[in-house]
């Protein structure tokens, strides 16, 4: 077995937890259970990661199994990573019979055929999700497997998930070969990225159900009211404007917990609108802004606005359309002047 394998093996056992590496290695399935049987887990985990190295030595291991164990790990903790979302377009709407051999054939090809030194591996979940990991080289260094990229692609849908390497000039690459291996003629990034892999598919995937704004204001109830102390309706104007801050975000936000969404970014087109004596636009050119939205917990944090009393209830569509927009990345069209429905996708 290669030195360099071995080292790759020992630190990827080194980073599961003690508790955990029994279980990771039986769904790795790489060593037998007698093998298995022999491993003493119970000691300090450099020595774990030893003894397993000793056994893959055994089996004569390569880098494509190593890679396989690195997949079961980045997929139990796909957490560790940061993930953002990419959708592809096909002309026609005909349904195609996806065969799972042909799109790594197809995959493999095309990326093979711009970089050589690059290793390929794939890894099938329940789940009709193709996890894809892609360790870059360069025409003169063998493939880094520490910096590797990470492709999740369910099957019959355009949504891709990338965790990308250091290495951004590979992504073109790896999109070209992830529309060639789909039968799509265009990918695109939607602008939506979290640590949380499960709460971007339920965003794109539509298991996540948004509510949308139904509010009206009521008008002021008439009528001979009896004389109160200030003190009591202070309190129940207090009590009753929580009531209403609560229902509308329940309107809006729905009553679940939200996904864990890191990072949103749209565009936004509107008319500048003067005074036409003042001749401060000769041109009538639309005004273009970039909107980018960035914390630990996006939509819960915008939830918390308005019952934190740092925005007024409901709040403004610009802010809780974000999930809506990515879902209809490519089917929303440009609407000039009708700002902040007219979403123009990057």
């Amino acid at each position: 077995m290669d030195e360099t394998v071995a080292e790759y093996i020992r630190r990827t056992v080194l980073k599961i937890p003690r508790d955990e590496i029994k279980t990771m290695l039986q769904k790795w399935g790489f060593l037998s259970e007698a093998q298995l049987q022999t491993l003493n887990f119970h000691q300090i985990k450099d020595n774990i990661s030893q003894e397993v190295v000793q056994l893959c030595e055994e089996n004569s291991a390569d880098i494509k199994q190593a890679a396989v164990l690195d997949i079961i790990y980045n997929h139990i903790y796909q957490n560790k990573r940061m993930w953002s979302v990419y959708q592809m377009k096909k002309t026609g709407e005909e349904w195609e019979y996806f065969d799972i051999t042909d799109f790594k054939k197809k995959f493999k090809g095309r990326l093979r055929s711009a970089l050589k030194n690059v290793t390929i591996t794939f890894k099938e979940y329940e789940d009709n999700a193709i996890w894809i990991r892609v360790a870059w080289g360069t025409p003169y260094k063998k493939p880094n497997q520490y910096k590797p990229s990470y492709v999740v692609y369910h099957s019959q849908t355009p949504y891709v998930f990338i965790s990308a390497s250091v290495l951004k000039s590979n992504l073109p690459l790896l999109c070209q070969a992830l529309i060639v291996a789909s039968n799509y003629h265009d990918i695109r990034e939607m602008e939506l990225r979290s640590h949380s892999l499960n709460s971007l598919k339920d965003i794109v995937f539509k298991r996540y159900s948004q509510n949308f704004q139904t509010y009206y204001p009521k008008p002021l109830q008439g009528g001979n009211v009896e004389p109160e102390s200030a003190d009591i309706r202070i309190v129940r104007e207090n009590r009753s404007e929580k009531e209403r801050i609560h229902r509308l975000n329940r309107e809006v936000f729905g009553s679940g917990p939200q996904p864990k969404l890191e990072f949103a970014q749209y565009k936004l087109e509107t008319m500048f609108k003067s005074d036409p004596k003042m001749g401060v636009l000769d041109k009538k050119e639309p005004f273009r802004c970039l909107v980018k939205f960035s914390s630990p917990h996006l939509l819960e944090s915008l939830k918390s606005l308005a019952p934190a009393g740092m925005a007024d209830a409901p709040l403004s569509p610009l802010l809780t359309c974000i999930p809506h927009k990515a879902r209809n990345y490519f089917k929303i069209r440009e609407k000039k002047g009708l700002f902040p429905e007219n979403f123009v996708s990057p």
